[in-house]
């Protein structure tokens, strides 16, 4: 074998042991994640995804979880209790449908959550966005309180109405939200005085703030900036509601001799 023989065959042997270069994941969407959201919608069953599973996780498990990885440092600096583990924040793509007439075993869009550390997934006020197809959605506030926190929370407005309305109404708050999600009962809740001037907060059974953005948005570089813009806005609301809640989890002091 010639010497040129051999330098070509090592060469051959060294390209082919090459690992290739790893893909940088951006915290961002590329159209093709829209695109694959799209025939989701149309194709909602296992025999569609299945095969095409390793495309979801490259064109938007892999991007959400870098997304969520930068919004979660910024918040070091205004919501230290919500940072988590990425892969706490972001919800599974998989429909819970045991006790769901709708059988589709997807959701049509990604979302993430970040929670009050100490409180279940969901419960409390929180910061959340997701993305579809069509739109891409940022809120913040307590849209699933548990029975307890409901009731905590809305006692706390008997006394706080008024700060917390101006939080909704301040000129950040206005400029950057479009929505303030209530759901709220037509009437006063149980042992609640129907004349209260806080009885169109105290009837609400959730609170939060939403923002609806045209889903280009979701294929710009600076996305994450916008979420953290958005949820930087909405702290003083998720601080004010988590406040009853923090205090009933509060641990009592101990009573001494009848003394404290």
């Amino acid at each position: 074998m010639s010497l040129r023989t051999c330098r070509d065959t090592l060469f051959i042997v060294m390209a082919l042991q090459q690992k290739p270069a790893p893909t940088v994941v951006v915290p961002y969407f590329h159209p093709a994640a829209l695109t694959f959201l799209r025939n989701l919608a149309r194709h909602n069953d296992r025999t569609w995804f299945q095969p095409r599973k390793p495309q979801f996780e490259a064109e938007l498990k892999e991007p959400m979880l870098a997304i969520v990885r930068k919004v979660t440092d910024a918040m070091l600096d205004f919501a230290p209790d919500f940072v988590r583990p990425a892969e706490k924040s972001l919800f599974r793509i998989y429909r819970d449908t045991r006790f769901s007439s709708d059988k589709r075993p997807y959701k049509t869009h990604v979302a993430a959550w970040w929670s009050h550390q100490g409180l279940a997934k969901t419960s409390g006020a929180g910061y959340y966005f997701h993305v579809n197809a069509k739109e891409v959605v940022i809120a913040a506030g307590s849209y699933m309180p548990e029975k307890d926190q409901l009731a905590q929370i809305r006692h706390w407005l008997l006394d706080h109405h008024e700060e917390f309305r101006k939080l909704l109404k301040s000129t950040a708050v206005r400029r950057t939200f479009t929505e303030f999600e209530g759901n709220a009962l037509t009437r006063p809740p149980k042992g609640f005085p129907a004349d209260h001037p806080g009885m169109d907060l105290i009837r609400c059974k959730q609170w939060g703030l939403a923002a609806t953005l045209p889903v280009e948005t979701a294929l710009k570089p600076d996305f994450a900036a916008t979420i953290i813009r958005h949820f930087k806005v909405a702290t003083p609301v998720v601080d004010a509601l988590n406040t009853p809640i923090a205090a009933a989890q509060a641990p009592k002091k101990r009573v001494l001799f009848g003394l404290r």
